[in-house]
């Protein structure tokens, strides 16, 4: 999705009391720029708690410098392959029509090949998982320019319906022979999930009156899931994906209502343009659908019959992903931030254990509705480096029915309005999130917020101490006790910018290489910490961007808090989604929109005006695509 700072969701008008009303106002008065050596001085230290400076993992690979070519570069001694590009058949059997440069596949082919802009991505071993194994990933959004023939002129239902294909979930089978991963196809596991998938409603928001359309009476069966961005890996093996930006595309009344303004429904969308061929995209005849979307979304890869599920009691949101931990006495606890200016991030408690497989059930099956019972909390960044979880819970504190919740159910379905009521932190657009194997601490990428200290806009606080944070920052914090703890320490691991920049605001405080706007992060099994960038074309290559270059990925190690460059990427493309194969020798990312325009949609008579990568076809056009990492002497990636 855009996030250029013009066009991103800024919808958090709420006057609830956020840590900057509290914390002490000399301190933000010092936070706000100008003295950047306070600002430093007071983050110097964060790094330094005592189980941060364990033994960890080292990076033992030659950082390599800014990119600023068409090009995917990796350090020397490591070799990068693509595999899964857009257009590619995922391998239904039977169905298997080949990619035409030209976008002249039809809406029919497009529901069986890999989806537009691939983002998250999670590996689940099949075998040993050293050479064998599924590939589920996320298709967030589609730029039309590139889509169709022709764009978006002579807008007709057949390239809406080919725009609503090429969003969702893939699932592909991979192999390896002799040192290269391929896909397998047909695959028996091979699986598209698009607009027209069918979803039922998991939770206590299943049924519910502010779910139910007039095509669904009852409230319990979307179709399809959209503008889906990180992704993560259950422990009972299933796939959990957020669903992020879904505002843009519905077209909303004139004069929306309170709860259609505080989730970003407008009058005529923001460019996709569905409704006029797909009524449920139009909110003034449809108002229900929009609370349809906003869940995070599990899927069994495993079993391509299976029905995917919206968990509602983890709360509706513009869900960037959800990520698991477990307590020790095996209870799930699911961390998720909201990827939208002045939002919040959240963790879930569920009621119940973690069931083991067995009775004739796999793990997912007998887990199957693990997530839909528990307790949804909200989180509050205090001045003193102390947070604490806020229950989103009905009949506690202000959440009740003469505040405008009725049930527990309208509180999950508003959970922006009951995180505004209970005084949550308004944070700088929280990303993806990653845990510690070796220490549980939690780490969240805040990406950017340039409106952060703006006119009428929350001022900077602890948390988020940047006036026009144009670089983004990443926070960690640890739980008191276990992951359902109700109180946490944290700091920040680190400010990211260029120590070169005039403005104090975008210099950052990063130990080794500059980057700006950290959005992806994962742990591999050594403890180290893979951190991807997602700075706009507006953004890159000029001002306080210029000596940063394409969007990239480094590893951190988050004893010391060096940063290493890993990789860069082709022009104004993202960097997203990591994992490894079982034995941690094989890395697959995702590149997700090489070549992305100012305005998010590329002109049809020049697709590969910014980029031609992966194909570098004459005539062709860049396309989204899986990138395996290996060595070439076959060790383990980043030793």
């Amino acid at each position: 999705m855009a996030k250029d700072f013009a066009s991103m969701e800024d919808s958090n008008r709420s006057d609830n009391p956020s840590i900057h009303d509290v914390s002490d106002p000399a301190r933000r008065t010092v936070l706000r720029g100008g003295a950047a050596a306070s600002l430093m001085a007071m983050l110097g230290g964060c790094a330094s708690v005592g189980d941060l400076l364990s033994t960890g993992p080292s990076m033992g690979f030659k950082p390599i410098p800014p990119g600023f070519g068409d090009q995917l570069v990796v350090p020397e001694g490591y070799t990068a392959q693509v595999i899964a590009a857009w257009g590619e058949p995922v391998g239904i059997p039977g169905q298997m029509p080949d990619f035409r440069m030209d976008a002249s596949n039809s809406a029919q082919d497009q529901a069986v090949q890999m989806g537009m802009h691939h983002d998250g991505l999670v590996f689940f071993p099949l075998g040993d998982g050293r050479s064998r194994g599924l590939l589920a990933m996320n298709h967030e959004y589609t730029d039309d320019g590139l889509l169709h023939v022709g764009g978006m002129t002579d807008w007709t239902a057949q390239k809406v319906q080919k725009s609503m294909n090429a969003h969702g979930l893939s699932v592909i089978e991979i192999e390896m022979k002799e040192g290269r991963w391929s896909m397998v196809r047909p695959s028996r596991y091979a699986r598209r999930v698009t607009m027209f998938t069918p979803f039922e409603v998991g939770g206590p928001a299943a049924g519910h009156p502010l779910m139910r359309t007039a095509a669904d009476p009852e409230g319990r069966r979307v179709l399809g899931t959209l503008n889906n961005c990180a992704s993560a890996i259950t422990p009972w093996g299933t796939y959990l994906s957020g669903e992020e930006n879904f505002a843009f595309y519905f077209n909303g009344p004139e004069r929306p209502s309170p709860h259609e303004q505080r989730w970003g429904i407008r009058a005529r969308g923001r460019g996709y343009q569905w409704h006029p061929h797909e009524e449920r995209f139009d909110a003034v005849k449809h108002p229900n659908e929009p609370n349809r979307f906003g869940w995070v979304v599990e899927l069994d890869p495993m079993d391509p019959t299976s029905t995917p599920i919206k968990r509602t009691a983890l709360g509706r949101a513009a869900h960037e992903g959800a990520w698991v931990s477990v307590t020790r006495d095996g209870r799930a606890v699911v961390y998720s931030g909201e990827d939208a200016q002045f939002e919040y991030i959240y963790k879930f408690v569920s009621r119940d254990r973690i069931r083991p497989a067995g009775n004739g059930l796999t793990a997912a099956q007998a887990n199957r509705d693990l997530l839909d019972h528990g307790t949804l909390y909200v989180a509050r960044f205090d001045a003193d480096g102390r947070g604490r979880w806020i229950a989103l819970v009905h009949g506690q504190g202000p959440l009740t029915a003469a505040n405008g919740f009725a049930d527990q159910a309208e509180v999950l379905i508003k959970a922006r309005q009951a995180s505004d009521a209970v005084g949550a932190t308004k944070m700088d657009r929280p990303e993806w999130l990653a845990i510690d194997p070796k220490n549980g601490w939690v780490y969240c990428t805040l990406t950017n917020n340039s409106s952060r200290g703006g006119k009428d806009r929350p001022g900077v606080d602890a948390a988020n101490p940047r006036a026009n944070n144009t670089m983004g920052q990443i926070i960690r914090w640890k739980e008191d006790g276990d992951f359902d703890g109700m109180g946490f320490a944290w700091n920040h691991l680190v400010l990211a910018g260029d120590p070169a920049n005039s403005r104090p605001e975008a210099r950052g405080n990063i130990r080794g290489d500059i980057f700006g706007c950290a959005d992806g992060i994962a742990f591999d099994r050594r403890g180290l910490l893979w951190v991807q960038t997602d700075a706009h074309a507006t953004q890159m290559y000029k001002g306080e961007f210029e000596r940063i270059g394409n969007n990239q990925m480094l590893a951190c190690d988050v004893r010391t808090g060096e940063f290493r460059r890993f990789l860069t990427a082709p022009t104004n493309c993202e960097v997203t989604g990591v994992d490894w194969s079982a034995d941690g020798r094989t890395m697959f990312i995702n590149i997700q929109h090489p070549g992305e325009t100012p305005s998010d949609r590329s002109d049809p008579k020049d697709p590969s005006r910014f980029s031609n990568w992966p194909d570098f076809q004459p005539g062709g056009r860049p396309r989204s695509a899986t990138v395996v990492i290996r060595r070439r002497d076959g060790g383990v990636i980043g030793t």
